[in-house]
């Protein structure tokens, strides 16, 4: 059955041969070869000011950028996302994004109503987050706990209704020879063909 796929693509740098840039591309093929209907956001490529302020996050309005990712959004049934692992955790023009993407009125209720816990908004739409990394994806994992990604999973996606989250960590991005570098985009191909 066809998707409805929203791709994330939340490298900072706008230069088109960053892998996380291959990655997506990868998916996108594999989806639109079975005919799932694919949409991107490039995080690059968006302008929107950082949040500053609570009230701000509460009550200020979206960049046109921003109202525009939203739309992209709201129309998904699933969503991508991809970054690399910056200082341990996602790049901050993503965490941005996210911070003005997700915000209430859209992902959330109101949050002046004052009504007990907050409900996403976003339930029924499930979600791949694929992180590429320097250090071995199993580090990261093991060592570090992957507290960036369950980050990511808990305070943001689930947050506001997104589930289930699958993940996919690739790591020694930098090390991996031509061979393996296509094993991963193949994988991404596949992955799209799925629709998760």
């Amino acid at each position: 059955m066809a998707k409805r796929i929203v791709i994330i693509q939340g490298h900072p740098d706008a230069a088109p041969e960053r892998y996380c840039r291959a990655l997506a591309s990868a998916y996108e093929r594999g989806a639109r070869a079975v005919g799932h209907e694919v949409r991107r956001i490039d995080v690059a490529g968006l302008r929107f000011d950082l949040l500053r302020s609570q009230a701000e996050w509460e009550s200020g309005a979206p960049a046109p950028d921003i109202l525009m990712a939203q739309d992209e959004i709201a129309w998904a049934e699933h969503i991508l996302i991809i970054y690399p692992l910056w200082l341990g955790t996602m790049p901050a023009l993503l965490k941005g994004f996210l911070e003005q993407a997700m915000r209430p009125g859209f992902a959330l209720p109101d949050m002046t109503a004052g009504k007990g816990w907050p409900k996403g908004r976003l339930a029924g739409r499930s979600a791949r987050i694929v992180v590429t990394m320097g250090m071995p994806a199993f580090f990261y994992r093991w060592y570090f706990r992957a507290h960036s990604l369950k980050s990511l999973e808990r305070n943001i996606l689930r947050f506001v209704g997104i589930k289930p989250i699958r993940e996919t960590l690739i790591g020694l991005v930098a090390a991996k020879d031509e061979a393996k570098r296509k094993t991963w985009l193949t994988k991404m191909e596949a992955l799209g063909r799925e629709g998760r």
